[in-house]
C-alpha cells in the first residue's frame, strides 16, 4: 500500500498530519508542494478522485494574492490551470493512499491509518 502525504513545510495542519502518521507507524512519502512542485498527471489523478471545489483552497494566502482577473471566471479548467501554476492553492494536507484521497486534516482518518 503506497501512502503519500502532500503538503508544505510551514503548514501547521501538515505538521500535525505527519506527527499523527508517525505515531501510528505509518510508512509514507512526503511531497512538499512548494519545493517539489506538482505535475499535471498527479493533479489529474487528484481531480479524478475529488472535485475541484474541494481541492482548491480559496482561503489561502496564495489565492488572496492572485489578481481578480486570474480568479474569474472560475471553472474546473481554470482551477486546474491555477493549481498547476500555484500548487500552494491546493488544500492541505492531502493524504493519498491507493484509490483514496483525503483532503484536509481529519484526525479520525489519520488515527485509524495503519499499514
Amino acid at each position: 500500500m503506497t501512502t503519500t502525504l502532500y503538503g508544505i513545510k510551514n503548514c501547521d495542519s501538515c505538521r500535525k498530519a505527519r506527527r499523527l502518521l508517525d505515531a501510528r507507524n505509518v510508512d509514507f512519502d512526503y511531497h512538499d508542494l512548494r519545493d517539489d512542485g506538482l505535475d499535471a498527471a498527479t493533479l489529474d489523478a487528484f481531480l479524478a478522485r475529488v472535485d475541484w471545489q474541494t481541492l482548491l483552497n480559496t482561503r489561502s494566502t496564495t489565492w488572496r494574492q492572485l489578481d481578480a482577473a486570474d480568479k474569474h471566471p472560475l471553472d474546473s479548467d481554470r482551477a486546474r490551470e491555477l493549481m498547476l501554476a500555484h500548487p500552494t492553492l491546493i488544500k492541505r494536507p492531502l493524504l493519498s493512499r491507493d484509490d483514496a484521497l483525503i483532503v484536509g486534516l481529519d484526525r479520525s482518518v489519520y488515527a485509524g491509518a495503519s499499514d
